[in-house]
């Protein structure tokens, strides 16, 4: 068995984000990824055993990037800085990332241990964001509960073409984001 050179896991997914962020994660498919690589479909079976399994390395792999996203936009801010500063870097990785952002939400498998630890790495950021609050443990869960569904409730719906009427959405997010910590008692 010959493996191309420069062929690897990594490589894999890195065509399949690009295949789902240009043409949606409906048309991620290992006949597709093969194409992008200049393989045969085959080839790609020395490295991931399957779409299911290619799947939820996207949802690994971009999990870990949004979570570098948000983390590197909070880096020297704090209390509502931060908050605002991921909420934006948030919806920018959605925006510029849609096949990939849908990957993390519509992930495969919440069972896969590497995928917790990235969905565990991503919460830490936000939860460390919101450290500064002094909030309870329980109060500090419903708070990232509350800014995560926020996040992904307004890119999610911008995404599906909700927001017809004409007026500026960056506005309504950076309202709704403020709304949320008016919330947190500042």
């Amino acid at each position: 068995m010959v493996i191309r050179a420069g062929l690897n896991r990594q490589t894999i997914v890195i065509a399949a984000a690009e295949i789902a962020d240009r043409d949606g994660l409906e048309q991620v498919t290992l006949a597709a990824v093969a194409s992008v690589l200049g393989v045969r479909k085959p080839s790609l079976y020395n490295h991931i055993d399957g779409l299911p399994k290619l799947r939820g390395l996207l949802a690994i792999w971009g999990t870990l990037e949004l979570q570098s996203a948000i983390g590197e936009a909070a880096i020297g801010k704090a209390r509502e800085d931060a908050i605002r500063a991921i909420a934006i870097a948030y919806r920018n990785f959605a925006l510029k990332r849609p096949g990939l952002y849908r990957a993390i939400v519509s992930s495969p498998d919440r069972n896969n241990e590497e995928l917790q630890a990235a969905i565990n790495r991503l919460m830490t950021v936000i939860r460390k964001v919101l450290e500064p609050y002094d909030l309870t443990e329980s109060a500090a869960t419903h708070a990232v509960r509350g800014l995560r569904s926020i996040m992904h409730g307004f890119v999610s719906l911008e995404a599906s073409g909700w927001f017809a009427v004409p007026l500026d959405r960056e506005e309504s997010y950076r309202l709704l984001i403020d709304t949320f910590i008016r919330g947190l008692g500042v």
